[in-house]
Order: C-alpha cells, then sequence, then structure tokens
C-alpha cells in the first residue's frame, strides 16, 4: 500500500524593500554552498562551506536566523511573518503578493543540507496537539497562540531552503522538479531515487479533503512531476492541490495510508 501526504503553493505577503513590518527575508541559494553526495535530487545529500582548507557543515535554521547570511545580497524579496516563511520552505514554492497588487513567483533553488525535522511529530510527542487533531493549520496555530514557542520549535528543524525567482505567468502552477508547472489534483512528488518523472500513477484512498475526520474518496490518476525531501520510499507520494489558502487547508489535513499502483508500457 500507499503513503500519502498533500502540498501546495503558499500565497504569502511580502515587499521587494524591508521595513514597514516586512523583515524576514527569503534568501536566493549563498555562493559558498557545497552540495556533496548522491546528488540525483537537488534536496538530498549533504551541504558544506569551506573554511580554509575544510569542508564544515552548512549554517543550520537559527544560525541564518540570527544573521550567517545577511548582507551578503542575497535577499530576494521580505515578508511579514516568520510563520509564512517556515511553511514556503516546507512547500518548496510560493506566490508572493507585493503591496503593489504584483505577484513575485518563487521555486526552490537548493537546502543547507540539514536533517528534516517534523515539527508537528514534535508536538504530538511533547502532547501539545492530539495526533488525529494534527494538521499544517494546527502547527500554524499553535505558533501564532505563542510566538516565542513557535520559533523555538521551527529553530528544532534544522534544515533551510533557498528560493529563485521564476518567470511563471500567474496563472501558471508552481514549478515542480521535473521542470514543468505542477496541475492542482493531477501532480504528484515521489521518491526521485526510484521513480522516472512522467510516470502516470493511479491513487486510490479515502481521504479528509472537506474538513479534518472525513473519508472521501480520491480515485484519481495522477503524474510523477516532483520530488521532496520528506518523500522517501517506492509508494510514497505528496499530491499536489494548488494554490493558496484553500488549497494548503486540503493539503494540511492529509496524512492517510491508500493504494498505489503506477502504469507502465506492456
Amino acid at each position: 500500500g500507499g503513503y500519502y501526504t498533500g502540498y501546495y503553493e503558499p500565497e504569502v505577503e511580502g515587499a521587494l524593500q524591508p521595513g514597514n513590518g516586512f523583515d524576514v527575508p527569503v534568501y536566493g541559494r549563498p555562493g559558498d554552498l557545497v552540495m556533496t553526495g548522491p546528488g540525483a535530487t537537488p534536496n538530498s545529500g549533504s551541504a558544506f562551506r569551506r573554511e580554509g582548507d575544510a569542508l564544515v557543515p552548512y549554517h543550520d535554521r537559527a544560525a541564518i536566523e540570527d544573521g550567517a547570511l545577511a548582507g551578503r545580497g542575497l535577499e530576494i524579496v521580505w515578508l511579514k511573518d516568520p510563520v509564512d516563511l517556515f511553511f514556503m520552505q516546507i512547500q518548496g514554492s510560493a506566490r508572493v503578493r507585493l503591496p503593489d497588487g504584483r505577484i513575485l513567483r518563487l521555486g526552490y533553488d537548493g537546502f543547507n543540507g540539514q536533517p528534516y525535522v517534523a515539527v508537528g511529530r514534535l508536538l504530538i510527542q511533547r502532547g501539545l496537539v492530539p495526533r488525529e487533531e494534527m494538521s499544517m493549520a494546527r502547527i500554524r496555530a499553535f505558533m501564532e497562540a505563542d510566538p516565542a514557542a513557535g520559533r523555538a520549535l521551527r529553530r528544532e528543524n534544522p534544515t533551510f531552503t533557498f528560493f529563485k525567482a521564476l518567470t511563471l505567468g500567474v496563472d501558471a502552477g508552481a514549478m515542480g522538479a521535473q521542470g514543468v508547472s505542477l496541475t492542482a489534483g493531477r501532480s504528484l512528488a515521489v521518491d526521485r531515487k526510484l521513480h522516472t518523472y512522467g510516470t502516470p500513477i493511479f491513487v486510490e484512498a479515502d481521504l479528509p479533503l472537506s474538513a479534518l475526520g472525513t473519508a472521501e474518496p480520491f480515485r484519481r490518476l495522477m503524474i510523477a512531476q516532483d520530488t521532496g525531501s520528506a518523500i522517501v520510499g517506492p509508494a510514497r507520494a505528496d499530491l499536489f492541490f494548488g494554490a493558496g489558502d484553500a488549497a494548503g487547508a486540503v493539503a494540511g489535513r492529509i496524512r492517510h495510508s491508500g493504494k498505489f499502483t503506477m502504469l507502465v508500457p506492456r
């Protein structure tokens, strides 16, 4: 059987200059980031930087939040909300709505090589959120209710994602790792080491599409067009639900088993 999660393209508020409440920088890929290891995928392997003749692990989230990359001209845009940046990094892309109404499209451009720690799992282990209530919305609510605890929780996930500005039209889907725009409800992310992009996969699962706790039939032919660091294993997939808050609400509820059928030519 397969195991499914959901993802989406967040839409967040940002500005091209800091100030007026926009003080959370989104960083482009640093020039001193050296990726090593089996790197067929953009978000696996190890990341280092040179210190003299030595390679040392790349800065973790806490160091970057504390200014390790500041002043190097890597800032692409500034956001209002550090929680927005955190979820944007997990999702790997974003639409940033600028003060003049324009939309800046951002896509994944590498990460710092640090391990990914699922903060939702930490909240469950600590008894702060019941397992059956866990969703992205619930994590966000926890972070917004207690900003200091939210910041500390984010810093327990040392991985940090870098972005690049994309020349995508407003109507185009997020850019997947295959290099094509994703289609809501039809694109999925798979383990790149095990699957070829473009493979059709028939997804059969009962999912909470309308609300937490429901189990609605989802039977759909989808196409492998993307990857993600948490998507590991032969029957593991991340279903793309589109852009914005409504897509995010659905995507954030999905952690479900189902059937995973790969279609191959005879």
